[in-house]
C-alpha cells in the first residue's frame, strides 16, 4: 500500500509540475509549399530558365513528329502504287523515324524532368532558408509544410514570398 500512495503522489507531483508547461501556448505556423514553387520570384525565374534551355530541343521534336506525319500521309497516298518492296522498305523508313522520335521524346522527358528536379530544390532550398528567418524572427516554435487544415492565420506563406522576392531582385 504504502508503494502505491508513493506512486500516486509521484504522479500528482508530476503532473502538477508538467500542467504549466502544457498550458504555455505555442506559436505555430505553416507553409504553403505549392504557392512558393509557383508564385515566388525565384520559382518563376528557374521556369523561364528551364523553357528556353529547352525550347531548342521542344522545336526539334515538334518538327520530327510532323515530319513523321507528312512521311505516314505521303506513304498511305502512295501505298497503292508502290511495288511490295518499296511498301517494305518505307514502312522500315517509317518505323525507325516512329522509334527514333519516341526515343528522342523520351530522352528529352528524362532530361527536362531532371533539370526541373535540380531548379525546384534550388528554389525549395532558398525558401527553407526563408521560413526558417520568419520563423527565428517572429519566434514561432514549429512551421509545417503540409497541412490538411489551418486557420489562416498560421499560414506565414506570404512572409516567406515576400523575403524569397526580395532576394531575388
Amino acid at each position: 500500500m504504502k508503494i502505491h500512495s508513493f506512486l500516486l503522489g509521484c504522479t500528482l507531483a508530476l503532473a502538477a509540475v508538467a500542467t504549466p508547461a502544457f498550458a504555455q501556448e505555442s506559436k505555430i505556423g505553416y507553409v504553403n509549399t505549392q504557392r512558393i514553387t509557383t508564385e515566388s520570384t525565384i520559382a518563376k525565374s528557374a521556369q523561364a530558365k528551364l523553357e528556353q534551355e529547352f525550347s531548342k530541343r521542344g522545336k526539334e521534336l515538334a518538327d520530327l513528329q510532323t515530319a513523321l506525319k507528312n512521311f505516314s500521309d505521303k506513304f498511305e497516298r502512295d501505298a497503292p502504287t508502290l511495288t511490295e518492296s518499296q511498301r517494305n522498305s518505307r514502312q522500315k523508313e517509317g518505323a525507325e523515324l516512329s522509334r527514333d522520335l519516341q526515343r528522342k521524346q523520351r530522352e528529352y522527358q528524362e532530361d527536362l524532368n531532371g533539370r526541373r528536379n535540380e531548379e525546384l530544390q534550388q528554389v525549395l532550398d532558398k525558401a527553407n532558408k526563408a521560413v526558417r528567418k520568419v520563423a527565428e524572427d517572429e519566434k514561432y516554435d514549429i512551421v509545417i509544410q503540409e497541412v490538411v487544415y489551418s486557420n489562416a492565420r498560421h499560414d506565414i506563406t506570404d512572409k516567406v514570398l515576400k523575403i524569397l522576392n526580395a532576394g531575388a531582385k
